[in-house]
């Protein structure tokens, strides 16, 4: 599927972004370097090669859960101009 420099403009256009002709030109160019990849993509034939989560089979490393801080609401809450039962009054938006 190839784009034309109109398609390109329309594109622009919808996305509220201005360019310049010479920024279309080159815009096209990426635009249909990036469709031909896929292409290519899509001609491999992946039947019986299994969904991965991961390229390389990694797992993500988690730290372990613990607390690291101490409980330090009461100098948190001193900086609140207004505060009621440990939380933070705000004035009312909504009516």
């Amino acid at each position: 599927m190839a784009l034309t420099e109109n398609d390109v403009a329309r594109i622009a256009h919808l996305a509220r972004i201005e360019i310049t002709d010479a920024d279309r030109r080159a815009m096209l160019a990426q635009l249909n370097d990036i469709f031909s990849m896929i292409e290519k993509m899509q001609r491999i034939d992946t039947t019986g090669v299994a969904p991965m989560a991961h390229p390389l089979g990694g797992r993500q490393r988690l730290r372990e859960d613990r607390v690291t801080e101490t409980d330090a609401r009461r100098q948190n809450m001193s900086n609140a101009p207004q505060a009621e039962d440990g939380l933070f009054l705000v004035p009312r938006v909504v009516e």
